[in-house]
Parts: structure tokens; C-alpha cells; sequence
């Protein structure tokens, strides 16, 4: 009769926890895991884009394993590797072909090195403090693939034939014949790539993705994936889109700034043009590479406010990735002094002091002035990494600087109006105590402003010169030419 007595008290005891837990489950709302899951670190990062076979000479993990400590001194965060997967050798173009053109998810480039060079490069990575995202590609295989032959069904068909990615609008190819292109309306298919994923976050350890042509796959399917990768553990996602709905709803902490990149560009761009145009009327020679461009509609700078205006109304959390170069225009629209010509400089100061994260692409810091090839070998020429101190300036002032940090954790931008707006773009920031005053002259002109916001008063110390400066109401401002000054405390 004891034993019994115990044995139903024990159960009311187990009945009344169960009740009360359930309860205050209900009563308190403990979530799901929430999204986006990010880490921590994520807030005040930088990110580096790494092209691994023009890295170095050798074209390995273990040859760029060199180059760690360097990039950690240079202020890099994020190491965003190129994809590292077998690339296909069916319908390869070039010589060596796409490093898009995927031929095994779950395995690593053998030009590169092994899975263990991987896993040893990236623990270094992580001892030092850094991160790692690789390219992860969904939209399209390579056609070697093993998924081609083994699920057939995964892919999109024409005329019964697995196809090459299609665009939906013109029903025309787009031209990316070396890859096939992958239907999302499959349930199998999409676990598939979703499994794929969890194999490099929970196997191998790395931190996060940079998504290929995110844009070009259903908005539904990123829900689904970052619903069950944001269980596994806290990571990073970046979307290569300009596509709010996948920001907005969780999936992607970070997408590309495409539309201010290409503002950028066109702003350099019309000040080769009025250059032009005045080289003409004055008679000089113009290079063929240089003539202008007929009904080619002219930016200046407050075109960055246009931008802006759509951008802060499209979109309701995270942020945007902000460059003045990467793999595909270096490679396809030419590097930054081509593009940005004399103000190359003054547009990454932009792209690292207003709202987003800033990218450096490999060679940058070198002031590389070479178009990589992209389905062939060709070497970056490091020489003397000239700029090197001028990024770890930037990226200095982003780390310790909470007015700097990223999306709703750095400070909203306050612009100042100088009287000469589409030549200057000029804004503060302010975050708990730290402030930043920007200006930069986006032309190829001097230009001259009589400070007058009050937001801009006080004392600070000139970033690049440590010089203490006071500004006040009514000082007069002078920039030469691309000029840009960065002001801070």
C-alpha cells in the first residue's frame, strides 16, 4: 500500500510540473528559434571576398592560409570564399571554367586541396578571430553534377531536356550554358539543397553563405531553407539580390547594394562626361574609350538620397553589402579605377561610412589595376599592397565606432545640406555617444561650402591625419577635386 501511495504521488507531482511548465510556456511564448538566427559579431563587421584561384600562385586553401594574418591586421571580419566545389567540366567555358558551374555539393575543389586543407584553413580563420561564408549556389548545377544522372527530376526541363537557367520573362536563355538550371516546384529537390547546406554548417563549421542569384529563386523557398538552417545554429546569410521580401522576412541579414553601386558608377561616370565635354570645346583629344555617350542620362550626387528615399521605404530590417568592386564587375565591367576613375578613392570611403557593410575584393588593398579572368588562371600581382593602410584606417573607425555599425545598430544618417548637394554629399551619424561627420566632393571640380547644421559642430580628430579640428557654424569648407573628409569622436 505504500509503494502505491508514492507511486500516485509521484504521478500528481509529475501531473502538476507538466500543468505549471505547460502553462507558463503559453504564458511567457517560448519561441521558436528567431529569425534571422545571427551571430553577435555580424554588427560591426567587414567582409572580404576572396577569389582563391587568382589568390596566389599556387591556388590553394593552404597557399592562401598565408595570407590570414595580414588580412586580420588589414581589419576583415568576414572572409567570403568564392565557391569552393568541384567545378563541372561538362559545357565548361574557358579553361577552367565557372567556379559557379558546381560539380559536387558535398565536396571541395581538388586544384584547391583537400577537405582536410579546408578544415585546417578554417581553423586558423577561427583562431584568429575571423569568420567564414562560402558561395553557396542553388539556382544551378554544374553538368557533371551527380544529381543530373541520379535525380533527373530536380532539374528543369525544354522539350523534355534538362535545360539551362531560362529567363522567365523573354523565355530566352540566358546565356549560362555551362550550368543546369534546377526546379524549384520539386519537394525533394529543395530538401535536398537544404541538407547540402546543413552539411557545411554542422560537418565542416563554416559560419554563413553568400547565396548566388538568391534573386532568381522562389522567396518561398528561403523561408523554407533558413527555417530549418536557423535551427542548426547562429549563422550568417547573405542574398546576392536586391530583393526586400527576402530581407523583410527574416531569411537574409544582408543583401548587395545594387542599385547605389551602380548610382556610384554613373556618378564617376558624368564627371568623365563633363570632362570630356570640356576637353572637346577646348579642343583637346579625346580617347576612343572615353567619348561620350548619346542620351545617357547624367547622375550626380544627390541621386545617393534617391536611392536611399526607395531603399528605406522598401525595406523593414537588415542591411545592404556596399562596394566599389567585386568578382563580376572586375571581371565583366571593369576594375574600380576604370569605372570610378580619379574617385575611386573618395566613393570607398562612402561605401565604408554610410549604412551597411563595407566589401573589399581581393587585389583591392593592392590597388589592383587588372581585369581577372574568370574562367582562367591569372594572378593577382600583390606588389606593395599600397592601400593597405588606408582601408585598415576605414575599417578601424567601423569597429570601434558604434555610429558606423551595421543596420539598426550603427546611427541613422542626418544629411547635411551644403548649397552645392550634387556636387558633396555630406551626412552625420551618431550612436551612443559616437559621432561621424562625412563629406566627400563627387566631382572633378573644387568645391566650396559655408557650414551651417548644427549637427556638425564641435570638437573632433580628422580620420587619415589624427589632426584635432574644431567645426563651427559658418566655417568654410574647401575640397579639391574627389576630396573626402571623414571627421570622428
Amino acid at each position: 500500500m505504500k509503494n502505491m501511495a508514492l507511486f500516485f504521488i509521484s504521478v500528481i507531482a509529475i501531473a502538476l510540473i507538466w500543468h505549471f511548465f505547460f502553462q507558463k510556456s503559453k504564458e511567457f511564448h517560448i519561441p521558436k528559434t528567431v529569425k534571422p538566427n545571427i551571430p553577435d559579431w555580424h554588427k560591426n563587421a567587414t567582409i572580404y571576398e576572396v577569389n582563391l584561384r587568382q589568390f596566389t600562385k599556387e591556388g590553394t586553401f593552404a597557399a592562401f592560409q598565408k595570407h590570414l594574418p595580414r588580412l586580420k591586421e588589414l581589419g576583415v571580419d568576414i572572409l567570403w570564399l568564392m565557391p569552393i566545389h568541384p567545378i563541372s567540366k561538362k559545357n565548361r567555358k574557358g579553361e577552367l571554367g565557372s567556379p559557379y558551374a558546381v560539380g559536387d555539393y558535398y565536396e571541395v575543389n581538388p586544384d584547391f586541396g583537400t577537405m582536410s586543407d579546408f578544415k585546417t584553413l578554417l581553423a586558423e580563420i577561427h583562431q584568429l578571430g575571423m569568420h567564414c561564408i562560402i558561395d553557396w549556389v542553388p539556382n544551378h548545377s554544374g553538368w557533371d553534377n551527380p544529381w543530373i544522372k541520379k535525380y533527373p527530376e530536380y532539374y528543369q526541363k525544354k522539350d523534355g531536356k534538362i535545360t539551362d537557367p531560362i529567363n522567365k520573362e523573354t523565355g530566352e536563355s540566358w546565356g549560362w550554358t555551362d550550368v543546369a538550371a534546377f526546379d524549384f516546384s520539386v519537394p525533394a529537390m529543395r530538401l535536398a539543397m537544404i541538407d547540402a547546406m546543413k552539411f557545411w554548417i554542422n560537418d565542416i563549421g563554416i559560419d554563413g553563405f553568400r547565396v548566388d542569384v538568391a534573386h532568381g529563386v522562389p522567396v518561398d523557398f528561403w523561408a523554407q531553407c533558413t527555417d530549418a538552417l536557423y535551427q542548426e545554429k547562429a549563422i550568417f546569410f547573405l542574398a546576392e539580390a536586391e530583393v526586400p521580401a527576402i530581407v523583410n522576412n527574416g531569411a537574409f541579414v544582408m543583401d548587395y547594394g545594387w542599385e547605389m553601386h551602380h548610382t556610384l558608377n554613373e556618378i564617376a561616370r558624368t564627371q568623365g562626361m563633363r570632362e570630356n565635354a570640356k576637353n572637346l570645346v577646348q579642343g583637346n583629344l579625346v580617347e576612343d574609350g572615353d567619348t561620350i555617350v548619346e542620351n545617357h542620362e547624367p547622375k550626380t550626387a544627390l541621386d545617393i538620397d534617391r536611392v536611399f528615399a526607395k531603399k528605406d521605404t522598401a525595406y523593414h530590417r537588415g542591411y545592404q553589402m556596399h562596394f566599389t568592386s567585386n568578382h563580376d564587375e572586375n571581371s565583366w565591367a571593369g576594375t574600380e579605377f576604370q569605372r570610378m576613375g580619379e574617385g575611386h578613392k573618395a566613393f570607398a570611403v562612402l561605401t565604408a561610412t554610410f549604412d551597411g557593410m563595407p566589401l573589399i575584393y581581393t587585389g583591392q588593398e593592392s590597388a589592383l589595376k587588372k581585369q581577372l579572368d574568370f574562367f582562367g588562371k591569372d594572378e593577382v600581382e600583390w606588389s606593395d599592397y599600397a592601400y593597405t593602410e588606408f582601408y585598415q584606417t576605414l575599417f578601424d573607425l567601423k569597429h570601434r565606432n558604434q555610429a558606423l555599425w551595421n543596420g539598426q545598430y550603427g546611427g541613422k544618417r542626418h544629411k547635411i545640406k551644403t548649397g552645392v548637394d550634387e556636387a558633396v554629399y555630406a551626412f552625420t551619424r551618431e550612436k551612443n555617444g559616437d559621432k561621424v561627420v562625412v563629406w566627400i566632393n563627387l566631382s572633378n571640380e573644387e568645391q566650396i561650402f559655408t557650414l551651417k547644421d548644427e549637427k556638425a559642430v564641435g570638437d573632433f580628430t580628422k580620420l587619415f591625419t589624427n589632426e584635432k579640428v574644431q567645426l563651427t557654424k559658418g566655417k568654410q569648407i574647401i575640397l579639391n577635386p574627389w576630396e573626402y573628409a571623414v571627421y570622428t569622436f
